[in-house]
């Protein structure tokens, strides 16, 4: 029976904590600051989500959002067309190189279709994002009936 001492325990330990760092880096380009989802008249089988993605690597694209809470969760943009303004699906939304893309009540968000129950304010809401490298990103937003009264939301990695 072999028997480690403790500095080979010690040197086994910081070689495997690198390892981690660096794989924890690696998934950590892409965070999510300031996002909530829009506490909706409990009628309403929709909603909106809102946030900012801050891209920290190299250019990518959000392809996919899901969320436990609905059917399901498509990329939305508003466009105005003969002054009327349209919601528009995306099939993705770029993300440019150490770039900052904003989703908003004006602009590009996430909806929320087909809501499995009624959302209460203070809530928290699921969200998984995907990647066009394939990498995912798990995060959770607040209710809120608005987006002043949002609190501020905590940095996923």
């Amino acid at each position: 029976m072999e028997f480690m001492t403790l500095r080979q325990i010690f040197k086994q330990l910081f070689k495997a904590s690198l390892l981690a760092a660096f794989d924890l880096s690696a998934q950590a380009q892409v965070m999510v600051m300031d996002g909530y989802v829009r506490a909706m008249p409990p009628s309403v089988p929709n909603s909106a989500a809102y946030f900012t993605l801050m891209n920290h690597g190299p250019a990518t694209k959000l392809v996919s959002v899901s969320s436990p809470a609905a059917d399901e969760a498509q990329l939305h943009t508003l466009i105005t067309e003969n002054e009327l303004v349209k919601m528009r699906r995306l099939d993705s939304l770029e993300l440019p190189e150490h770039g900052t893309v904003s989703l908003s009540e004006t602009g590009n968000h996430i909806m929320l279709l087909g809501l499995k129950a009624p959302l209460q304010e203070g809530q928290k809401i699921a969200l998984t994002l995907t990647f066009a490298d394939g990498q995912s990103l798990e995060i959770t937003l607040p209710v809120s009936k608005q987006g002043a009264n949002a609190a501020p939301h905590e940095h996923h990695h």
